[in-house]
């Protein structure tokens, strides 16, 4: 069966949470209720699913996330519009075979529409030269760094989106983007109850 990256479902958290906590030192461990304050406030966040399995996923943000999280606040004190990517998770037997590249094309598709930056960390504590490669071919520059309070020494990165000015003098200052399902927003649950923003 074909790969396919589709936005996460409240039954999938589970295998996220599974996925999230067994990928090493590169991420953050998580617990449930975490992961869920996540899936509520999300305005991105997408699975990699193979034969009915979760490969990957990738959780992103804009500026009006209720999040505390200090790098995400760096980037909403130092800029006014962007993604946020929180994180990116692949399964230990899917690395390598570029679905990185993949969720970074389908993100990058989804704020390109909406915002002039797509923005995200690495952890140089302890440092992996694959993953600061894998962004700078990826286009993101550094923009600064910070030691977290209970975490790494990390550095933030952001990337200019090229597509948007187009896409700000085109549409989003004349009505908005076409209604196409392809460019619409993640339904995303208010207060847990299921009903949708």
């Amino acid at each position: 069966m074909a790969l396919a990256i589709r936005d996460v479902r409240e039954h999938d958290l589970d295998a996220v949470l599974a996925l999230n906590n067994e990928a090493g030192t590169g991420i953050l461990a998580t617990d449930l209720d975490r992961l869920r304050h996540l899936y509520d406030i999300a305005h991105y966040f997408r699975v990699a699913e193979q034969d009915g399995q979760i490969l990957g996923f990738l959780i992103a943000m804009r500026p009006d996330a209720q999040y505390g999280s200090q790098n995400f606040r760096w980037f909403r004190d130092h800029y006014e519009s962007f993604v946020y990517i929180d994180r990116i998770v692949i399964a230990s037997q899917s690395r390598g075979h570029g679905l990185g590249r993949i969720f970074y094309c389908d993100v990058q598709s989804y704020a390109e529409v909406r915002v002039p930056l797509l923005t995200c960390e690495v952890f140089l504590e302890p440092r992996n030269d694959q993953t600061v490669l894998f962004h700078g071919t990826m286009g993101f520059q550094e923009v600064g760094q910070q030691k977290m309070d209970e975490g790494p020494k990390v550095s933030l990165l952001a990337r200019e989106l090229p597509s948007f000015p187009f896409v700000l003098e085109r549409y989003l200052e004349h009505g908005g983007l076409p209604d196409v399902a392809w460019l619409a927003e993640r339904h995303r649950p208010v207060n847990g109850m299921g009903a949708r923003a």
